[in-house]
């Protein structure tokens, strides 16, 4: 019994040992926490005790900035009770977690109590400042709008105090009315700004209480203002009435210019000789407007007694310039009256000259009605009838105009004297062109029939001329032709039959002309018809040479024409079958609808370049029977020049349908290997959702992590897809077009609602991890602070202070390999950059640098393993920013690498490069001119993005919505916020 006994009190003993152990542990805990409350809870009294001390805006200006300055410092101090309001929490954490529930309730309580303080000091912070400053900003704002106002008062009196300066003229002095009245329009709309200063003047005095915003200032300011008004409105007063002044005399002096220009017409419509009125109206008119002229004295007098008036208040030139012009319409006046006196002299004159006029007028008019009969009679005799004449009647009628020809030179002196009686009535003033325009008509006439008749003898002499030279001249027109025809190296046989009959003809009309030599010497004389005669001697010598002519060539056509006959049949067949295969080539120019339309247009095209190879060997038959005939080469060249022209066009098809099938062959290959790719993706992740189990699902988050690590690749491969149809879709049908348009719909909606399904999962087995995982990643980043002496102290359990230490060989084997893959890849990034910054030129180079590439290329694989290694332990140990990045680092290395690979300087200058090459570089080259345009936007963005963050900052004055808030807004009170306005 004892023993059993004393067996059964040794485990009390050890439980005991171990409860006063872990009481120690908790008592530890709960003192520090509750030290750490009371030192914030005196802290807080003592922030609150200073800001009620300085929670006043009354006094002077310099108490209130002390005040400001006070609570910004205090303001300052809120991150420091932040941290130590974080402290509380992190103590009341560890405390929570080992206390019982008795305590508990205390501790909660206590951080409940010490929460509401906290929230309180930092309102009344805020409220506190707030306040002060908006008084401040208020006052500040209040004293600069009344410093405007003084200076617009010392501004004002400045410009108001001078005396009014006198004007040059009307215009100037309105001028000078108006920038008065603007002056006064200014001082009445002060009125309002001044009401508002005053107002807030008087709401700023029940804030702060200082004389400077007493009434006393306000009544000051009013006083000085109303000044200002008064003196404004006298100005504006006087400057009107020097101006209706002026404007008065302004109106009179153009009311008598205007009367001066009425009587001035009224006098030139008497001087002027275009009005019928006779010289008796005339008269009378004068003596109207010379009683007129007296009573403008009356009126000028009057203008003159104005003048003196407005020069009072008119500058010494402006004066000047009104006396000028008054004496200039003095001299107006004075001149009219000497023109009416002389214009009643010249009337008198004019009636005495009347009736010398009209006698000699009388005696011109019937010696030109005598001249136009004798005219009229010798154009009568001119008629040369009508109807074609011999050369007898063309002989007579030149006879006959040699002799009113003759007839013509007496009337000539009837002429003369015709001219010399015109020119005694041009002596007296009446008018005298209706006889003027008698003689001239009688003038005319006369010329008129000594036109005629010259004309008609002119084309007498022509026309007898014409008829003896028109087989002379008919024969040099016909002669050309027919030297053009025989030089024609192959003429027509009809063209050569025609001309042998125009020869004769022209031999027939060459011997008439030589029998008429009589007939010739009476008409041309002896001279001019020995020297025709010659003419048609020699004519007549080269009509028989080349009527020879004509016979020979007649003979060689002749023969000509059997040969002829042989080429057309073998050239008829040729031409028609080069038409035929143009016809064809012409059907194959529209595009076709698919694949398999395009490689059959292309054997088509193949097939019609056989036959276009076999006709050229029927040409080069055909070549062997035109060597001696032109018309026939020409032909043939025609031939042969359309059939290379189509061959080059052929050629030309058949070279863009290959690279249309090559195009279309790369599209559908990478379309169906991205289809593939998404249709096994979308299947390895729905199995991923079917499995259950916690270790099962650190399995698929895995696989899935590492399905997401191919994603960029493959959108770069989307990417390029979408380039490839874009090329198809220029060189095809609209209904392909259409349906590769559709693949292409089709395709990025799989890619997006694969991408959202795949980041879906992930962010949902993420959220649904297991708690023992969060276990980890807290023993992983407890583990960062293994090296601290106080960590050894909360390990007292010996199986627990090994878990610990194995947790932290994890992370610190993680974090050596994320060190090492680091190193790796800045150092592979580094041999990549210094290797795409060569230009290589030869061949040589090239191969060099592409090795180099290829050798980079190798130690992919090396990097991809120990990436996935990193992506194993990146579950137990959670750096997920640090691993993003260094995800996104690899995936851009490995694109620059596959696209320096596959650049034209870098890869096989042959097959598939060669679509590359017809597009600038291909996809790829696109995506890299993307991602070099997409860093300096990015960057912009980011500038523009600093600057909008330093804006507030540098342009606080102008766009603080508390100093935005100014007399002209609501002053009620507000919180601090340092941004643009909200509205």
């Amino acid at each position: 019994m004892l023993l059993a006994s004393s067996h059964c009190l040794r485990i009390p003993d050890s439980l005991h040992v171990h409860s006063a152990s872990s009481n120690a542990m908790t008592q530890q805990l709960q003192d520090e926490f509750d030290s750490s409350v009371e030192n914030a809870e005196a802290w807080m009294k003592a922030i609150q005790e200073r800001l009620r001390i300085n929670d006043n805006t009354k006094g002077p200006r310099s108490a209130l900035e002390a005040r400001l300055r006070e609570t910004e410092k205090i303001r300052a101090l809120e991150p420091e009770g932040s941290l130590k309001m974080d402290l509380i929490l992190v103590k009341a954490d560890a405390a929570l977690r080992s206390i019982s529930e008795e305590k508990k309730r205390e501790v909660l309580s206590k951080l409940k109590d010490i929460k509401a303080l906290w929230e309180e000091t930092a309102i009344y912070i805020t409220h506190c400042h707030s306040r002060i400053e908006w008084v401040w900003l208020h006052w500040s704002e209040y004293l600069k709008a009344q410093n405007e106002f003084y200076t617009w008062i010392h501004n004002m009196r400045v410009t108001l105090e001078p005396d009014i300066e006198l004007q040059l003229g009307l215009k100037e002095k309105q001028w000078q009315l108006s920038h008065a009245q603007v002056l006064q329009n200014d001082v009445l709309n002060q009125s309002v700004l001044l009401e508002r200063l005053l107002e807030e003047a008087a709401s700023l005095f029940s804030r702060i209480g200082d004389p400077s915003v007493d009434e006393d200032a306000q009544k000051k300011m009013r006083v000085e203002y109303e000044g200002i008004r008064q003196e404004a409105q006298n100005r504006v007063k006087l400057l009107e009435t020097i101006t209706k002044e002026h404007e008065q005399y302004s109106a009179s002096v153009n009311q008598f210019q205007s009367w001066l220009n009425g009587v001035t017409e009224k006098l030139n419509c008497c001087i002027g000789g275009a009005t019928k009125t006779s010289a008796e109206d005339k008269l009378k008119a004068l003596k109207e407007i010379a009683k007129d002229i007296r009573s403008g004295g009356k009126k000028w007098k009057h203008l003159e007694n104005q003048c003196a008036e407005v020069i009072q208040n008119t500058s010494p030139l402006g004066s000047a310039r009104l006396k000028d012009e008054l004496e200039e319409l003095r001299k107006a006046l004075e001149k009219l009256k000497v023109l009416s006196s002389e214009e009643e002299e010249r009337l008198l004159k004019i009636q005495q000259s009347e009736s010398a006029y009209e006698s000699q007028a009388r005696q011109l008019e019937a010696d030109i009605q005598q001249l136009r009969k004798d005219l009229q009679r010798l154009e009568n005799d001119l008629d040369p009838g009508e109807g074609e004449k011999t050369e007898d009647e063309f002989v007579t009628l030149w006879k006959k105009c040699n002799a009113t020809r003759a007839a013509l030179a007496a009337e000539e002196s009837k002429i003369e004297r015709l001219k010399a009686q015109l020119k005694e009535l041009l002596r007296f003033s009446q008018d005298v062109q209706p006889h003027a325009e008698s003689v001239v008509s009688a003038i005319q006439q006369y010329q008129s029939v000594r036109s005629k008749t010259s004309k008609m003898s002119t084309d007498t002499e022509a026309q007898l001329w014409r008829l003896i030279q028109n087989p002379l001249q008919s024969f040099e027109q016909w002669k050309p032709s027919v030297q053009m025809l025989l030089e024609t190296p192959e003429p027509e046989l009809a063209h050569i039959e025609a001309a042998l009959t125009e020869s004769s003809q022209f031999k027939e009309k060459l011997m008439t002309l030589q029998l008429k030599k009589d007939l010739l010497n009476n008409v041309l004389g002896e001279e001019k018809a020995e020297s025709l005669l010659q003419e048609v001697a020699e004519a007549s010598k080269e009509r028989e040479i080349l009527h020879k002519s004509l016979l020979q060539s007649k003979s060689k056509l002749q023969n000509l024409m059997l040969q002829h006959k042989n080429f057309d049949a073998g050239f008829a067949p040729l031409q028609k079958k080069l038409s035929a295969i143009k016809a064809k080539l012409d059907l194959e120019k529209e595009p076709r609808p698919d694949l398999l339309g395009k490689k059959t247009q292309l054997q088509r095209l193949q097939m019609i370049q056989d036959d276009l190879a076999e006709l050229a060997i029927h040409m080069e038959e055909v070549e062997k029977l035109v060597q001696s005939n032109t018309t026939h080469r020409h032909e043939m060249n025609q031939l042969s020049s359309d059939s290379q022209a189509l061959k080059r066009s052929l050629e030309l098809m058949i070279q863009q349908s290959e690279d249309h099938v090559q195009k279309h062959w790369a599209y559908n290959d990478k379309l169906s290997d991205l289809q593939q790719w998404i249709s096994v993706t979308r299947e390895r992740i729905g199995s991923c959702q079917d499995a259950d189990g916690e270790q099962n699902t650190e399995g698929r988050l895995e696989d899935l992590e590492r399905l997401l690590a191919e994603f960029p690749d493959k959108e770069i491969q989307l990417n390029l897809v979408e380039a490839h149809g874009q090329l198809v879709m220029e060189n095809s049908s609209p209904e392909e077009t259409a349906h590769v348009q559709a693949e292409l719909d089709q395709l990025r909606e799989s890619w997006k609602s694969l991408k959202e399904m795949a980041t879906g999962l992930l962010k949902k087995w993420q959220l649904s991890r297991p708690v023992a995982d969060k276990k980890k990643k807290r023993a992983f980043v407890g583990s960062r602070w293994m090296s601290r002496p106080a960590f050894h102290l909360f390990d007292v359990d010996p199986n627990h202070k090994q878990e610990k230490m194995g947790e932290g060989q994890t992370a610190s084997s993680h974090l050596k390999l994320l060190h090492d893959f680091e190193e790796w890849l800045q150092g592979e990034n580094t041999k990549l950059t210094k290797i795409l910054a060569g230009t290589p030129s030869s061949a040589e180079e090239i191969k060099a640098h592409q090795s180099k590439l290829e050798e980079l290329q190798s130690r992919v694989p090396h990097g991809q393993q120990l990436f996935e290694d990193l992506l194993h332990l990146h579950p137990v140990v959670g750096s997920s920013e640090d691993l993003e990045e260094l995800r996104y680092r690899w995936m851009l290395y490995k694109s620059k690498l596959r696209e320096a690979l596959s650049s034209p300087s870098a890869g096989s200058l042959e097959e598939t490069d060669r679509f590359r090459k017809e597009r600038s570089g291909g996809a790829c080259s696109f995506l890299h001119r993307v991602r070099r345009a997409a860093l300096p936007l990015q960057l912009l963005l980011l500038l523009l993005l600093l600057l909008a963050f330093l804006l507030p900052l540098a342009e606080r004055e102008s766009h603080s919505c508390t100093l935005a808030n100014n007399f002209a807004r609501s002053f009620k009170l507000m919180l601090r916020y340092e941004g643009p306005p909200p509205t």
